[in-house]
C-alpha cells in the first residue's frame, strides 16, 4: 500500500468515529515526521510506502488510512527532551536568545519550552537557574532546524 494523501488527523475525528475502528498505529521518530517519502512497518507488521504528494510534514495522529473497518494512524516515540519552565519574561528571553544563538529548534506547550536534550543546555540552565526538567515525552512535531547563517 503506497500512501499519497493524509486522510485527516485523528484529533478532528469524533469519538465514535475512532471507537468503531481498529487502529493499527505507525510509530516514527519525530525526526522521521519531516519525510514526504519512506517505508514505515505498522505494529501489526503491515509494510506501507509514504510519498505525500502535498508539502507538508506529518503530524502525531495524523490517519493515513481509513475504511469502515480501520485505520492506520501515525504515532510518535518519546524522546529525551529539556522541559524549560521559565518564571519571568526575563528568564525566557535570556533562554530563548541563548538557544536561538545555538540555532536549536525548540517547541512550546502551555508555558513550558521542549528542546531536544543536549548535556551543554542542561549545563547553562543550571548556570542561568532557570527551572527545567529531562524526561521523556512525545511531541507532536518534528523539532524543525530554520536554515540561516550569520554570513
Amino acid at each position: 500500500m503506497i500512501i499519497e494523501k493524509i486522510v485527516t488527523n485523528i484529533e478532528k475525528m469524533d469519538k465514535s468515529e475512532i471507537e468503531k475502528r481498529h487502529i493499527e498505529k505507525v510509530y516514527l521518530e519525530s525526526a522521521h515526521l519531516v519525510k514526504r517519502i519512506q517505508r514505515v512497518k505498522t505494529d501489526h507488521g503491515n509494510e506501507i510506502g509514504i510519498r505525500l504528494k502535498e508539502q507538508r510534514d506529518l503530524l502525531a495522529g495524523d490517519v493515513l488510512y481509513m475504511d469502515d473497518k480501520n485505520m492506520i494512524v501515525i504515532d510518535v516515540l518519546t524522546e529525551d527532551l529539556l522541559i524549560i519552565s521559565p518564571r519571568s519574561i526575563k528568564e525566557m528571553g535570556t533562554i530563548a536568545h541563548q538557544l536561538g544563538n545555538r540555532h536549536l529548534p525548540a517547541q512550546f506547550e502551555a508555558d513550558d519550552m521542549l528542546v531536544q536534550y543536549d548535556y551543554l543546555v542542561e549545563e547553562l540552565l543550571k548556570e542561568l537557574d532557570i527551572p527545567f526538567k529531562r524526561e521523556d515525552r512525545k511531541v507532536k512535531q518534528a523539532f524543525r532546524h530554520i536554515g540561516h547563517s550569520h554570513g
